[in-house]
């Protein structure tokens, strides 16, 4: 995409509806009307906008498209204080929508999803039981640590690997901390022990594993039927037990639908973090979810060990206020891309 078009798409955004003669006037660079024209109209073959009225009447605004897959730049992003920022302060009920009539994945994310798949494969099928068993192996522990250390568990990985493997807890460190750790090994053993528990995403499926990892810590197991805060943004999840149900419903739904694992995956990292069905740990919940899902379809897990915890964050957030998952979607792919070079 051209830096013009992005100028324009910008304009777009900012205004809501703006008409060709209004975007000429707030655009930084020199552009004839038939250059415009051009412009505008590669942004509306790509469905990147969407027009309303007819003639000289004609006005843009943002697709779909625009609204969920716009590359942002996180650093001015948050650069604004989270009550400066503009945000969607509710639940998008329209989102499952959006994220249907979408094409999650560009074609050349697509494409390296493919390369790091067929990698995997070529190297998985080179390996013995007990090869595949001990990658396995060391990326759990590198995702129990990671997922775990998101939350603000202070355990390194060394420490991490050691109390997994000969149950020694480390000094200075709460018996909490060491329980999540432990939750989420048996999270991944459940998983890789039952492949294909996630081949059909359920609600069911969804609150077992978020029992399986909050067990022993005092957090409730329901769906919860409070309010709950995000720290760090004005964004409001649902607080309606019904409604949070119906959103997870239709998350499973469209999880189901789709025909890759990689999008499959990915529509359950963002969609349990963004719903927060649970008084506490959902972001714990969305990514053993996710690897839960990769495994049913045979796909390398996921264990996040490179990324940078407010990096995680800020990508959610960005998901949370704007229903945008350019910033995790980079994540993702940079995971996936990870994960298979790492372990297998």
């Amino acid at each position: 995409m051209k830096e013009t078009q992005r100028e324009i798409l910008s304009i777009i955004q900012d205004s809501k509806k703006v008409s060709r003669q209004e975007i000429s006037n707030k655009v930084s660079f020199d552009s004839s009307p038939a250059t415009l024209k051009r412009l505008i109209q590669g942004l509306l073959d790509e469905d990147w906008i969407i027009t309303e009225g007819k003639g000289k009447a004609t006005v843009y605004l943002s697709s779909p498209k625009l609204e969920i897959n716009f590359p942002i730049d996180l650093e001015p992003y948050f650069q604004k204080e989270q009550d400066d920022r503009i945000i969607k302060k509710q639940f998008d009920f329209e989102v499952f929508e959006k994220l249907a009539k979408i094409q999650i994945f560009n074609q050349a994310e697509v494409s390296t999803l493919e390369e790091i798949h067929e990698s995997f494969k070529k190297s998985v099928a080179d390996l013995s039981p007990t090869e595949y068993q001990k990658e396995m192996e060391r990326l759990a522990i590198d995702l129990s640590w990671k997922s775990s250390q998101i939350e603000g568990n202070t355990y390194s990985l060394l420490e991490t690997e050691i109390l997994l493997k000969e149950k020694k807890t480390a000094s200075g460190k709460t018996k909490d901390e060491a329980t999540m750790l432990l939750n989420h090994k048996e999270a991944i053993d459940f998983l890789v022990l039952q492949k294909d528990y996630s081949e059909q995403v359920s609600v069911r499926v969804i609150e077992d594993l978020h029992s399986i990892l909050v067990k022993e810590l005092g957090i409730g197991k329901n769906i919860r039927r409070r309010r709950v805060g995000i720290t760090g943004t004005n964004y409001q999840p649902l607080d309606n037990e019904f409604q949070i149900r119906e959103a997870l419903e239709e998350t499973c739904q469209l999880i189901n639908s789709s025909k890759s694992g990689y999008e499959k995956a990915f529509l359950g990292l963002l969609l349990i973090s963004y719903i927060q069905p649970f008084a506490d740990g959902n972001k714990r919940t969305a990514r053993i979810l996710s690897n839960a899902i990769l495994l049913a379809n045979d796909f390398c897990p996921i264990s996040f060990r490179t990324v940078d915890p407010l990096d995680y964050k800020k990508a959610m957030l960005v998901f949370y206020e704007q229903t945008n998952l350019s910033p995790m979607k980079k994540i993702f792919i940079e995971q996936a891309e990870f994960a298979v070079k790492t372990y297998f």
